[in-house]
């Protein structure tokens, strides 16, 4: 039953790219450290303060993450048989390394001790930074001013790093800082919730060696059963006026650091601490210290704002393809940004790693992978980074032999059983009914194989690692049913369990069956397909797997013959063979606080019920689509609806997309409303125990595949896009077959561009397309393109140097080259140390410098070629715009005297993130009502490149190739330019 949704409030105020806390209530101090959680896809820590914890034990769950590192205890079982999950694996909490104690005098600081004003938290998903900000007031009346950042490498997994800045306001005296990694940690128990917890007994981290060397740390450790070694070190850097001392700090399970500084007031104190996170899963055990001290040897050289800008560089390249845009609706733009966001951070990206249901944000399900990853979270990467899906199944090809184990141990002499819980490849569910049961995860697999390969056609994944799983998993359905006599000599699979965890052990799982006969038979079309084009591949593999032709055969035979159970009577696809002879779960007796059903009641009593805890049939509708007739997915979405409880977070988007599908998209809404910010206002009550996962794909899944119906079938994209009503636009980016397509829906209809890419057809709302690279605007910059105005900001710059007596050159001057004029300002400035108020200052009046000196500018002033090209350019009926991070460019136009041929202008009133942000150069598209793809930006700055790149557009660079290297094409200048010239070079591309 889908909860109304209407009262709910956000609980973080509405910001496009960030979420912040404005207030700190020790009260919800769990659910914000998963929220500000960082991660890389291999290391994750939770969002706990540098301080540690000072509330009721119960209010933190201090976390660190190493996505794979587990540990293994034996399954206790009151009764065993043979052939149950031997062995648990949870992953483990690990060093906490983000720990840095503050003491004023002999003050600790605590937020729960002294006053905390002016407090701020914010993650900002453009550059991947955890901001915390704040002023202390100690008891005794010492005042702080606090700004700790911190981030985890997404372009070096092993490394995270913190500022922790402190400045005293109004005393002078010692301040100490303690840095610590502390070994002494553990995981969470088990509880009455099977969903959160773990199972081990003892703490699984046994200390072998610890260390301290002036400001290194390091911190070694080894699991009880699995004998996992992993190293934690940390590495700092004191920046400070002040004199201080250095001494070690030594604990039974914990090493550190402490820096006395004799502080004065105003006079700030920056701790850099590095963090490096490393296990024998990696690396040789006798190379993890070396390792780690290289690592972070390099990390402090080179500083934590070379960190912070890598970062910015890596996501701002990510957000370029993966952004999704939404006019309307703010909350929902900020839900599904900060869900992209997650699932980048939680993703294993090196083929022996996945992506757990908690991300690496918390311990709930003890970190396993579960077939969420197939059906989610490889579609959501396979459309804009399929380099990351591939990754993610490539992670199943190397878990391959332990699944051939658990398919013998099934009774299969064949083949390969992928489980339903595990990290290393070894099921780990207890509870088999809903556990290895789901034979369905093998066809998930399939279909993703498939997905994977349409999207990308990844021939050498394919025949590399893609067939053999392919083949090796098809081989259970061929062993696993058979043909009944009393259904027809029907092919049938009896005794499984479907996605629906509320109905177990059942004959004919329709969902099981219909995904299972896909399987087969695309197994033999991949067979056909290498004996044809890879013959010596193929015949290594068959060898290799002993694959002989009559098995192909009999897998195409048994998908051909494969039992769909389907009533006639009443037009309905069963979900099982017995799902209608179950009495109806009495919903309208069921009070609100017994949801979810599987902690309020024995197992048996959900199973002898008519009620779903999941789409499964539904799922069908979806993934097989073009299988059933529109009246037959309206009819069978209506029935499953009314006995669909959701207590499953997989389930709301699945019914979101169906219900876009038949064309509600009124209850496609409220079902994606369910999904968007599900963790950011907690609406299942329990996002301190980690984020959803495969919701937050979800999310997405209901935007892409659902408002705007986005389908691949037999190598052809699709899209029937539909519009919310609370929206105005969306727009998102498609990667497929190596093209790059934008996608754009508003009141008007949908706006395909192509943004990379050769051309290709696709079909909307059911007619060809063709798609092509289509130019109709240009967005020029003003200075170094249109006139050389960098005389004037020379000449403005070099007298306010004067006055204040700072060094400046010409080539100094070239440092500025599209730069905007505050960042110009602190390079001017050389590190001399300015107050804002100061800054503005000397900003007004470098900028009165340079009004006064345009004032002479005359038409005289255009740069050869200038002209010319701008007349032809309006003459072909192409739309012209100023992308300018100058205040003073509608100024300087009007004295150039072609103000009147530009159609919009952009210039630094416009946006808030300068160049080489992309937002400037969008801006102006926007102004033009044109898409990226469909403007040529013209600049001479490598920042101005840098930007028209990850805005999408199409850019040509004036100057040397040193400056403008990344451009698409490069003139020294527009002297004797003409439109055919620069088409003619893009056409190049």
């Amino acid at each position: 039953m889908l909860k109304d949704l209407t009262a709910v409030r956000a609980i973080y105020p509405d910001h496009e790219w960030e979420i912040v806390e404005e207030e700190f209530k020790p009260q919800y101090n769990l659910r914000n450290e998963t929220i500000f959680a960082l991660g890389n896809g291999y290391l994750g820590l939770r969002g706990n303060l540098e301080e540690g914890w000072s509330g009721p034990p119960g209010d933190t769950i201090e976390g660190t993450y190493i996505n794979g590192f587990y540990e293994s205890e034996p399954i206790p079982y009151g009764e065993i048989a043979y052939g149950y999950a031997e062995r648990s694996q949870t992953m483990l909490n690990v060093t906490n390394g983000k720990l840095i104690r503050l003491f004023v005098g002999d003050e600790e600081f605590r937020m729960q001790n002294g006053a905390v004003s002016e407090y701020r938290r914010t993650l900002n998903l453009r550059t991947g930074i955890l901001t915390r900000s704040l002023v202390w007031r100690s008891p005794r009346g010492k005042t702080v001013r606090l700004r700790i950042e911190r981030l985890v490498a997404l372009g070096q997994k092993h490394l995270a790093a913190i500022r922790y800045e402190v400045t005293p306001l109004d005393c002078d005296g010692t301040i100490r800082l303690v840095s610590l990694l502390d070994g002494d940690v553990g995981n969470l128990t088990a509880t009455d919730d099977p969903r959160a917890g773990s199972s081990l007994t003892v703490r699984a981290l046994q200390l072998q060696s610890k260390r301290t060397d002036g400001t290194y740390l390091e911190l070694m450790q080894r699991t009880r059963n699995t004998g996992f070694s992993v190293m934690a070190a940390a590495e700092h850097c004191l920046t400070t006026e002040s004199g201080y001392t250095l001494a070690a700090v030594d604990g039974r399970v914990a090493t550190g650091v402490e820096f006395a500084i004799e502080a004065r007031a105003g006079v700030p104190i920056r701790l850099e601490k590095y963090l490096a996170y490393a296990t024998t899963r990696d690396l040789p055990e006798e190379g993890l210290s070396e390792f780690g001290r290289a690592l972070l040897d390099r990390a402090k050289g080179g500083g934590f704002a070379a960190l912070r800008e890598q970062q910015r560089q890596l996501l701002e390249a990510f957000w370029s393809k993966a952004d999704v845009t939404i006019v309307g609706e703010p909350g929902i733009q900020q839900g599904i940004r900060y869900n992209i966001f997650q699932l980048l951070q939680s993703a294993g990206r090196d083929g022996k790693t996945n992506i757990a249901a908690k991300g690496l944000s918390g311990e709930g399900y003890e970190g396993h992978y579960f077939w969420d990853s197939e059906m989610y979270v490889v579609p959501f990467f396979l459309y804009h980074h399929p380099g990351i899906s591939r990754k993610l199944l490539e992670y199943r090809y190397r878990i391959l032999d332990q699944a051939r184990r658990r398919a013998r141990q099934m009774a299969h002499s064949k083949g390969a059983l992928f489980p339903w819980r595990t990290i290393d490849g070894e099921e780990c569910s207890a509870y088999y009914p809903a556990g290895t049961a789901q034979y369905h995860i093998n066809a998930d697999i399939a279909y993703a194989i498939r997905q994977y390969m349409q999207a990308t056609g990844d021939w050498e994944f394919l025949k590399e690692y893609g067939a053999e799983i392919l083949f090796e998993t098809a081989r259970i359905w061929a062993d696993l049913g058979e043909y009944i006599p009393q259904r027809g000599n029907r092919f049938c699979i009896n005794c499984v369990t479907g996605p629906d965890e509320y109905s177990a052990l059942v004959n004919n799982n329709c969902y099981t069956n219909l995904m299972a006969r896909a399987h087969l038979e695309y197994a033999c079309d991949t067979a056909a397909w290498l004996r044809q084009n890879a013959p010596a591949a193929y015949q290594s593999l068959a060898a290799r797997i002993d694959l002989a032709e009559e098995e192909i055969d009999a897998w195409r035979e048994a998908a051909r013959r494969m039992l769909i159970p389907f009533d006639e009577a009443s037009g309905l696809y069963l979900q099982d063979d017995s799902f209608m002879d179950r009495a109806p779960w009495d919903f309208a007796n069921t009070p609100a606080e017994n949801y979810p059903l599987l902690v309020h009641y024995h197992p048996l009593v959900i199973y002898r019920h008519q009620v779903c805890k999941q789409a499964d049939l539904v799922m069908a509708l979806f993934l097989l689509g073009e299988l059933f007739t529109p009246e037959e997915k309206r009819r069978n979405f209506d029935f499953y609806e009314r006995v669909t409880t959701h207590d499953s977070s997989l389930s709301p988007c699945i019914f979101s997309i169906v219900a876009s599908d038949i064309g509600d998209v009124a209850k496609a809404y409220r079902y994606f409303m369910a999904t968007a910010r599900m963790d950011l206002d907690d609406l299942h009550g329990n996002t301190h125990q980690g984020i959803h996962v495969a919701n937050m794909a979800g999310a997405w899944l209901c935007l892409v595949q659902g408002f705007a119906g986005m389908r691949t079938a037999n190598g052809v994209l699709s899209f029937n896009p539909r519009l919310p009503e609370a929206w105005r636009e969306y727009g998102f980016k498609i990667a497929f077959q190596g093209r790059l397509i934008q996608v754009r829906v508003d009141r008007r209809g949908a706006m395909l561009t192509l943004l990379e890419g050769e051309e290709m057809t696709v079909m909307l709302q059911g007619e060809t397309v063709l798609l092509q690279k289509e130019i109709r605007g240009f967005i020029f910059d003003l200075d170094g393109v249109l006139t050389d105005s960098s005389e004037y900001h020379y000449r403005a710059w070099q007298r306010l140097a004067d006055e204040e007596g700072l060094p400046f050159s010409r080539k100094e001057n070239e440092q500025l080259r599209g730069i905007p004029r505050r960042e110009s300002l602190l390079i001017v400035l050389k590190g001399r140390k300015c107050s804002e108020v100061q800054l503005a200052e000397l900003m007004e009046r470098k900028n009165r410098y340079y009004q006064e000196l345009i004032q002479r500018i005359t038409p005289r002033d255009l740069l050869p070629g200038v002209a010319e090209l701008l007349a032809e350019l309006r003459a072909a009926g192409l739309k012209l715009a100023l992308g300018s991070s100058s205040k003073n460019a509608a100024e300087v136009l009007r004295r150039l005297g072609i103000d009147a041929m530009f159609d919009a202008i952009s210039d630094g009133h416009s946006v808030s993130h300068a160049k080489p942000a992309p937002d400037l150069f969008l801006d102006a598209a926007a102004k033009l009502g044109l898409p990226a793809a469909a403007c040529v930006v013209v600049e001479d700055a490598a920042a101005g490149i840098q930007a028209a790149r990850s805005g999408g557009f199409l850019s040509v660079g004036l100057g040397p190739v040193t400056r403008v290297a990344g451009a698409d094409a490069i003139f020294p200048d527009l002297k004797g330019i003409r439109l055919a010239d620069i088409l003619a070079a893009l056409k190049a591309l």
